[in-house]
C-alpha cells in the first residue's frame, strides 16, 4: 500500500524519537556498555533533532511548542514528586534505616528457609524504599556472604535478591516507576497499587514457593548472623506505606516521611543541622537526571505529536489492534521494546506513557490499568535483560570474570512469573475495573467518620 505524503510526513515526525533510541542503542551495542552513553546527551540530541525540523516554521514557534510540552504540568509534578522521593530516600538512608531494615529481617529469619526469606526480605525493603537499586545495594553483600558460607550457588542468592527488588520497584508508592506510571496516566497511586497488586501477588506466591523448592535441593544447617537494629529507625517506611494505602496525597506522604526520618535522625545523632542539609542536596542532586530526562522527553513528545507521529502511530495501532485486549497487549509490547532499548524502565515510562494514555483512552481502558500495565511490563523486561543496572549491579559484587549476568538471569523467578501473570490478567480481563471494593467501603467509611468528627 503506497504512503502519501502526509503520513510519510507523519513518519517523519518520529524522527526524535528514533534519534533518542538510535544514538543510545546502536552506539551501545557497538562499544558493548549499556551505561557508557549518558541517556542525558541522547534524549538532549532528540530534542535538538525536535527543534530543527519544520524548517517553514520559526524558531520562536518550534521553541513554544517544545517548552509546552516540557513544561506540561503532567511533567512538573512528575518531577517534583521525583525530589521529594529522592530528599525521603536520602534522608532515611543517612539515619540508618536500610541497615535496621535488613538485619531486623535477618534476626527473625529461620535458616531453613534462607532463600526464600531473603526474597521476602527484599521484596519488603523494596517496597519500603521505592527502589531497586538500593535493595541490591543493600542486600547484595550479604547474598555474597550467605553464598560463601552454604551449598548455595551465588546466582541462585543473588537471583533472589534481583526478584524480590523488582516486587517492590513496580509496586512502591515512593519508587520513580509508580510516579512515573501513574501522572503520565492520570490516575491515584493507590488505585494502581491495588491493581498492580492483585496482578503481581500470583507471581510473588510462586517465586516464594520455587526459591524454598530449589533451596531444599542443597542441605544447609546455617543460621545467619546480623548486626544491632533499631526498630524505631524503620517507623517512617511503615508510615509512608500504610498512609499511602490509605489515599493520602503523594506530596503530603513523601513530606511526611521526610519529616519522619528526619527526627528519626536527630534522635540517633545521624546529623547534625548543617549536615541534614548536605543529605538534602544529595538527595535532590540524586534525582536531577530524572529531571532533566522527563522535562525533554516531555518536549519531544510534544513535538512528535504536533507534527502527527502521534496519530501515526495510533493508526498503525489501530489497523492491527481489534479489540480492548489487543490495545493492552500492544500497550505492554511498547514498554517492553522501549525498555530493551533504554535499559532503564522508568525512561521506558516516561517515553511510552503519553503514547500508551491515548491507546488506553481510545479503547476505554482504565488509567489505573494502563499504569499498572505499563508499570509490569517494563519491570518484567528490566529484571530479564542481562544488560540491565540491577543485573550488572548483582554481577559487581563477584566481579564478570567470575559471574555471568546469564547465569542469574536463570533465577530471576519473579520477571519470569510477573511476566506470565501479566499477560494472563490481560487475556482474562482481571483483575476488574473495581479491585478491593471492600477496602474501598472501609477507607470511605474511614474518611467519614474522620470528617464528621
Amino acid at each position: 500500500m503506497a504512503i502519501g505524503y502526509k503520513g510519510l510526513k507523519r513518519y517523519w515526525a518520529l524522527l526524535p524519537f528514533f534519534v533518542f533510541l538510535g544514538t543510545y542503542l546502536v552506539t551501545s551495542l557497538i562499544i558493548h556498555d549499556f551505561y557508557k552513553v549518558p541517556i542525558a546527551v541522547s534524549v538532549l540530541l532528540a530534542a535538538v533533532v525536535a527543534i530543527m525540523m519544520n524548517h517553514n516554521e520559526k524558531t520562536n514557534k518550534k521553541l513554544d511548542t517544545f517548552a509546552q510540552g516540557a513544561g506540561n504540568q503532567t511533567i512538573i509534578i512528575m518531577c517534583i514528586i521525583f525530589i521529594l522521593a529522592g530528599v525521603f530516600g536520602s534522608v532515611a538512608k543517612e539515619t540508618g534505616a536500610v541497615a535496621s531494615t535488613v538485619n531486623l529481617a535477618l534476626a527473625v529469619l529461620p535458616a531453613k528457609a534462607l532463600i526464600p526469606g531473603i526474597f521476602l526480605i527484599a521484596c519488603f525493603i523494596s517496597l519500603a524504599i521505592g527502589t531497586s537499586m538500593g535493595t541490591i545495594a543493600a542486600l547484595g553483600p550479604i547474598a555474597v556472604g550467605i553464598s560463601a558460607h552454604t551449598p548455595f550457588p551465588v546466582a541462585l542468592v543473588l537471583g533472589a535478591v534481583l526478584s524480590g527488588a523488582m516486587f517492590g520497584d513496580g509496586l512502591s508508592f515512593i519508587g520513580d516507576t509508580t510516579i512515573a506510571a501513574t501522572r503520565t496516566q492520570g490516575c491515584e497511586m493507590q488505585d494502581k497499587f491495588k491493581m498492580n497488586f492483585l496482578i503481581v501477588l500470583p507471581a510473588a506466591i510462586v517465586s516464594f514457593i520455587v526459591f524454598y523448592y530449589v533451596a531444599g535441593l542443597y542441605e544447609t544447617t546455617t543460621a545467619l548472623s546480623h548486626e544491632q537494629y533499631e526498630i524505631y529507625k524503620i517507623i517512617p517506611y511503615v508510615v509512608v506505606i500504610l498512609i499511602s494505602i490509605f489515599g493520602v496525597n503523594v506530596f503530603i506522604t513523601l513530606i511526611t516521611g521526610i519529616v519522619l526520618s528526619i527526627i528519626v535522625g536527630f534522635i540517633a545523632h545521624s546529623f547534625d543541622i548543617w549536615q541534614l542539609l548536605d543529605v538534602i542536596q544529595r538527595g535532590i542532586t540524586s534525582m536531577m537526571d530524572l529531571v532533566l530526562i522527563s522535562a525533554i522527553l516531555g518536549g519531544v513528545a510534544e513535538v512528535i505529536k504536533y507534527n502527527g507521529g502521534i496519530a501515526q502511530i495510533l493508526g498503525i495501532l489501530r489497523t492491527n489492534i481489534k479489540s480492548k485486549k489487543g490495545a493492552e497487549l500492544g500497550i505492554g509490547l511498547l514498554v517492553s521494546l522501549v525498555d530493551i532499548c533504554t535499559a532503564n524502565n522508568t525512561v521506558a515510562i516516561i517515553v511510552t506513557g503519553p503514547l500508551a494514555k491515548d491507546i488506553a483512552k481510545r479503547y476505554d481502558i482504565a488509567p489505573k490499568r494502563a499504569a499498572s500495565l505499563i508499570d509490569i511490563f517494563s519491570c518484567v523486561m528490566q529484571g530479564i535483560i542481562p544488560y540491565g543496572a540491577q543485573m550488572l549491579l548483582c554481577v559487581s559484587f563477584v566481579g564478570m570474570s567470575v559471574l555471568s549476568p546469564l547465569t542469574i538471569m536463570k533465577y530471576s523467578y519473579y520477571s519470569y512469573l510477573s511476566g506470565i501473570c501479566v499477560i494472563l490478567a490481560v487475556l482474562f480481563s482481571w483483575p476488574g475495573d473495581e479491585p478491593w471494593k471492600w477496602l474501598d467501603k472501609i477507607m470511605n467509611r474511614f474518611r467519614k467518620n474522620k470528617t464528621g468528627a
